[in-house]
C-alpha cells in the first residue's frame, strides 16, 4: 500500500474538505430531504427554522461518511488499488489522500468534527423539537460510519446498497419529515420506498468502474459478487422495480400527482442501456452514472412537486 503523507501540500486543506463535502453526491440527500419537506408540507405548515437545522445536520453526517471512509478505504486498498482509467467524478472514492490533499490523520479530524457537529444539532432538534428524531438520527449515523468501518463494514460484505437505500430513502426522508410532523406515517415513506430503490441504483452503477479495485482489496459488493455482466442485467430490474414503486403509490393512497415521480424513467432507461451495453468499460460507464443520478434527482423533484400540487388539486 503506497504510505499516506504526514503532511499535506500548503493549500490543500481547503480543496481536501471541499472534494469530501462533494456537492455533486450532495445532490442524494437533497433529494431525500425534498420528498420528506414537501409531504410534510402537504400535511401543515412547515417549521422553516427545523429544517435548516434539519439540513445542515444531515449535511454534516454526509460528509462525515465521505471522510471516515476514506479512511477505511485507504487502509484496506480499496482507493489505492482504482487504475488512472477507472476513475470518474462519481466513483473511486473521494481520494483525499491518495492524491495527497489530506494526511490520514487530517481526514481522521475532519470525520470527528464532521461527526460532532451533525451529533449537536441532532441532540439540538431532539430537546427543543422533537425527541424522537434520537432514534432515526442514531440509525442513519450507524449506516454512515458503518458503511466502511469494521466490525460491520457493510460495504466490504454486499450490504452496502441496503445501507445506502434505507439511509437516503426512508431515513433521510422519515427524518425530515418527523422534525416537521412529530410523527413518521404512509405519507412520506411510500414514496421513500422508490426513492432508497433509485438512489441504491446510483451505487449500483457506481461500483462498476471500481470492481476490480474492490476485489483486490476484498470490497465483496453486489457488482463483485455477481460479475460486471450479471450485475448491469440486475441494475435494468433494480430501476424497474423503483419506477413500478412509483406507480403503485396512488394505489396506496397517495395522491395521483406523486406520478409526477415517472419524469426521471427516461434517463433510467438510458443508463439501464448504456450499462448492459459497455458493462466491462469504465470510462463508457460515466454517462449511465450521469443519468442514473439524474433519475434519482428527477423522481425525487417529480414526487416533491406532485405532493405540494396536491394541495391545490
Amino acid at each position: 500500500m503506497i504510505s499516506a503523507r504526514t503532511s499535506a501540500p500548503h493549500g490543500a486543506l481547503a480543496a481536501g474538505i471541499w472534494r469530501i463535502a462533494d456537492p455533486k453526491i450532495t445532490l442524494a440527500s437533497v433529494a431525500s430531504m425534498i420528498v420528506g419537506a414537501a409531504a410534510a408540507a402537504l400535511a401543515g405548515p412547515i417549521a422553516w427554522r427545523w429544517l435548516a437545522a434539519t439540513v445542515l445536520g444531515i449535511f454534516a453526517i454526509e460528509a462525515a461518511k465521505n471522510a471516515s471512509g476514506e479512511i477505511f478505504d485507504w487502509d484496506s486498498g480499496a482507493d489505492t488499488g482504482v487504475a488512472e482509467d477507472e476513475r470518474s467524478p462519481f466513483s473511486g472514492g473521494k481520494r483525499v489522500i491518495v492524491d495527497g490533499l489530506l494526511t490520514r490523520r487530517q481526514t481522521a479530524w475532519v470525520a470527528l468534527v464532521a461527526y460532532a457537529i451533525g451529533a449537536a444539532i441532532g441532540l439540538a432538534i431532539a430537546i427543543e423539537r422533537e425527541p424522537a428524531v434520537v432514534w432515526l438520527g442514531l440509525l442513519g449515523v450507524a449506516l454512515a460510519y458503518f458503511y466502511h468501518a469494521p466490525p460491520l463494514a457493510l460495504a466490504y460484505r454486499g450490504l452496502g446498497e441496503l445501507a445506502v437505500a434505507l439511509a437516503y430513502g426512508p431515513v433521510i426522508a422519515a427524518g425530515t419529515y418527523l422534525v416537521q410532523r412529530h410523527t413518521v406515517d404512509r405519507l412520506v415513506l411510500a414514496p421513500a420506498v422508490p426513492l432508497g430503490l433509485a438512489i441504491g441504483a446510483f451505487l449500483w452503477v457506481n461500483e462498476f468502474p471500481d470492481a476490480r479495485a474492490d476485489a483486490a482489496a476484498g470490497k465483496r459488493t453486489l457488482v463483485v459478487r455477481l460479475g460486471r455482466r450479471r450485475a448491469a442485467r440486475a441494475f435494468s430490474w433494480l430501476v424497474a422495480a423503483a419506477y413500478a414503486a412509483v406507480v403503485a403509490l396512488p394505489l396506496l393512497g397517495l395522491p395521483w400527482s406523486t406520478l409526477g415521480g415517472l419524469v426521471g424513467l427516461p434517463l433510467a432507461i438510458r443508463a439501464a442501456a448504456r450499462l448492459r451495453r459497455f458493462p466491462e468499460t469504465p470510462a463508457e460507464q460515466i454517462p449511465a452514472q450521469a443519468a442514473t443520478l439524474g433519475s434519482f434527482v428527477a423522481m425525487a423533484l417529480g414526487l416533491g412537486v406532485g405532493l405540494l400540487a396536491a394541495r391545490w388539486l
